[in-house]
């Protein structure tokens, strides 16, 4: 596995345009909170590191990860954000749900994205197993949070060149 020893949160290779210029809302998910708070954590202290205006940053919570394509729907019904971050985990049961969810979700988020023009970013861990989560949230792996932030940052500063 290409991750097996690589923190994937390391961006010591790549410019990050200042985030304080844009604001941000953040759907994050209460089901494995866990692992979902350890996102958010790791997205809101990446979006502060580069720039961001703490009151610029808007957080709300959704039930569980399907919820996050309504929620960053509802959100962008607001004008004043320039990105959307959804954080959730999905853990693979014993049943197809979590195909099902985890494909929803995907699909979604896209979906949410193509209807108002802006990032909404995809920062939902997708696993095997609790410690497959854990080790990429926070854990050996980085933490996804982290990505997704970066992410959004870099997008809505790609949205706002392309504006010019």
């Amino acid at each position: 596995m290409a991750t097996q020893l690589k923190n994937l949160s390391d961006f010591s290779q790549t410019e990050i345009p200042s985030a304080a210029a844009y604001s941000f809302g953040i759907v994050v998910a209460e089901w494995n909170a866990e692992i979902t708070n350890a996102l958010y954590q790791g997205a809101y202290q990446s979006l502060v590191n580069n720039g961001a205006l703490p009151e610029n940053i808007f957080t709300y919570a959704v039930p569980g990860s399907f919820e996050l394509t309504s929620g960053a729907d509802l959100l962008l019904k607001n004008d004043k954000l320039d990105a959307v971050i959804c954080l959730g985990c999905v853990i693979q049961g014993e049943t197809r749900h979590f195909d099902f969810i985890c494909n929803a979700v995907a699909n979604g988020v896209s979906n949410v994205a193509i209807k108002y023009s802006k990032p909404v970013i995809f920062g939902v861990l997708t696993t095997d197993n609790q410690q497959q989560a854990i080790d990429r949230a926070g854990g050996k792996h980085g933490n996804k949070g982290d990505e997704a932030a970066i992410t959004a940052i870099k997008m809505a500063s790609l949205a706002e060149t392309l504006k010019s």
